[in-house]
C-alpha cells in the first residue's frame, strides 16, 4: 500500500511559516496599497526606480554603499534566492540547522548542499575551521562548492553572530573562492538593540557578499511578498550578464516572471524609507517579543531543556534532548514526533528540528512567540503596548500553559 505524509509534514510544499508580528496592518501602508489598487501596470522585473532608490537608501543608512543599479526586489525571499543560487551555479554550503526555506530551493534546482557546524555562540553562521575542512572535503570526493549562506541575526536559533565568529567564517569563504550570500531579514529584529552588535559580512568583504532581505521581517506584513537584494557595486562599464550575478539574477526573474505586485510596490518603498510609524512599530515589537522570548527562554531552562539565549526575531529554539526520557515514555523519539506533540499540546506551530535540516533524532524544536500575544487582534494590540506584556492576564496565561506543558516532559 501507498503511505503518504499526514497533512502538514511533507517537507517542501508544508514548510513552516517565519514567525509572524501578530499585529495589525499598519494605517499609512494600508492607506498606500488602496491607493495603488487600481494600478494596472506590474513592476518591472528587478524592481522600478522609485522601490530601488528605497532599498538603496535603506541600506546606506546600515553603513553600506549602495546606489539603485546595485539593487533587485522581488516578490519574496524564497524566490529571489532561487534566482540567486540559479546565478552563481556549484554546490551551496549552509550552516546547520538553517532557515527551512534555504534548502528547497537548491533542491528544485538540483544543487547539492553540504551543511557545516556552528560554533557553540551562536547558530545562522559556520564555525570557521568546520568550514574550511567541508570544503576541502567536498573537493576531495569531486564536489564544487561555490556559494555559503549564512544569516548573522538567525532563525531558527533566535542569535546574533560576534562579529569576530562573522569576519573569519566570511574570510574563511572568500579564501576558498566561495561567494557569501547573506540573509539578513531578521536583522532589524534585534532585542536589545543597543547592546547588539549586528556586523553584516558586506561590511568586510564589499566586492564578495551578496545581502539579501525580506520585508517581512519587521517592516511590511508577510503576506505582502518583497523582497529586496544588494550586489557587490560592479563597475557598469565592464558588467556584462555573463560574468555580473546581478544581471544573471535579473535574466531568472523575468524567464520565471516574479515580480514585485504593482499595488505592494508603493507600501514597500515608503516602508523602506523607514518614516516614523514604520521604525515606531517595528521597535516595539521586537522589543515585546524579545521580552517573551526571555520570559519563555527561562522556564525553558528551569524545565531543564537547552536553549541559546534569543537575541533577535520572534522565536527560540529548544534542544529537550535532557528530557529524553519523558518524550520517550510519551511516544515521541524523533523531532517529528515532537513537532507533533507540541502542536496538539500547545495548539499553536511548533517545527521540529528537521525542518532547519537539524538531525532528525535530535529532539530540537522551534517556539514561536507569536503564540503568547493573545487569541484575538484586541489582544495582540494591548501586548504590543505594555511595557511588560508578560503581566496581562491573557499572556501569563499562556506562558504559564507553555511551562506547564514542557514541565509534563521531565
Amino acid at each position: 500500500m501507498r503511505h503518504t505524509a499526514p497533512e502538514g509534514r511533507g517537507p517542501v510544499r508544508y514548510g513552516p511559516p517565519a514567525p509572524d508580528t501578530g499585529l495589525p496592518v499598519l494605517p499609512g501602508l494600508a492607506a498606500l496599497l488602496a491607493a495603488a489598487a487600481g494600478r494596472t501596470t506590474p513592476e518591472p522585473p528587478g524592481g522600478g526606480p522609485v522601490l530601488r532608490e528605497a532599498a538603496a537608501g535603506y541600506w546606506w543608512r546600515r553603513g553600506l554603499r549602495t546606489h539603485a543599479e546595485d539593487v533587485v526586489a522581488a516578490p519574496g525571499a524564497p524566490t529571489l534566492l532561487l534566482a540567486l543560487i540559479a546565478a552563481h551555479g556549484g554546490d551551496l554550503l549552509l550552516p546547520r540547522p538553517c532557515p527551512a526555506w534555504w534548502t528547497p530551493q537548491a533542491r528544485l534546482l538540483g544543487r547539492r548542499t553540504y551543511h557545516v557546524p556552528t560554533p557553540a555562540e551562536c547558530g545562522g553562521v559556520p564555525d570557521p575551521y568546520a568550514l574550511l575542512e567541508t570544503v576541502r572535503r567536498v573537493r576531495a570526493e569531486g564536489g564544487d562548492p561555490r556559494v555559503l549562506l549564512l544569516t548573522v541575526a538567525d532563525d531558527p536559533t533566535a542569535t546574533v553572530a560576534p562579529p569576530e565568529i562573522v569576519r573569519a567564517a566570511c574570510e574563511a569563504a572568500v579564501a576558498e573562492g566561495l561567494h557569501v550570500i547573506s540573509d539578513e531579514t531578521w536583522r532589524d529584529t534585534l532585542h536589545h538593540p543597543h547592546d547588539t552588535v549586528l556586523l553584516s559580512p558586506a561590511e568586510m568583504c564589499p566586492d564578495d557578499v551578496t545581502v539579501l532581505g525580506d520585508l517581512g521581517g519587521a517592516l511590511t506584513p508577510a503576506a505582502w511578498p518583497c523582497a529586496i537584494a544588494r550586489f557587490p557595486p560592479t563597475d557598469p562599464s565592464r558588467a556584462d550578464r555573463w560574468t555580473d550575478s546581478r544581471a544573471r539574477v535579473l535574466d531568472v526573474l523575468t524567464a520565471l516572471g516574479a515580480v514585485v505586485p504593482g499595488p505592494v510596490a508603493p507600501a514597500a518603498a515608503h516602508a523602506l524609507d523607514e518614516p516614523e510609524d514604520v521604525t515606531v512599530r517595528a521597535r516595539r515589537a521586537a522589543a515585546v517579543h524579545g521580552r517573551l522570548a526571555a520570559v519563555a527562554h527561562r522556564t525553558v531552562l528551569a524545565a531543564g531543556a537547552l536553549s541559546r539565549p534569543p537575541q533577535a526575531g520572534r522565536h527560540l529554539y529548544v534542544d529537550l534532548g535532557p528530557l529524553r526520557a519523558g518524550l520517550t515514555a510519551r511516544g515521541v523519539t524523533d523531532s517529528l514526533d515532537l513537532e507533533s506533540h507540541l502542536a496538539a499540546r500547545l495548539g499553536a506551530s511548533t517545527p521540529g528540528g528537521h525542518r532547519f535540516d537539524d538531525e532528525l533524532g535530535a529532539l530540537r524544536v522551534r517556539f514561536g512567540t507569536g503564540m503568547f500575544l493573545g487569541a484575538t487582534e484586541e489582544e495582540r494590540v494591548e501586548a504590543l503596548g505594555e511595557q511588560n506584556p508578560e503581566e496581562l492576564p491573557h499572556v501569563a496565561r499562556a506562558l504559564a500553559d507553555f511551562g506547564a506543558a514542557l514541565e509534563e516532559l521531565r
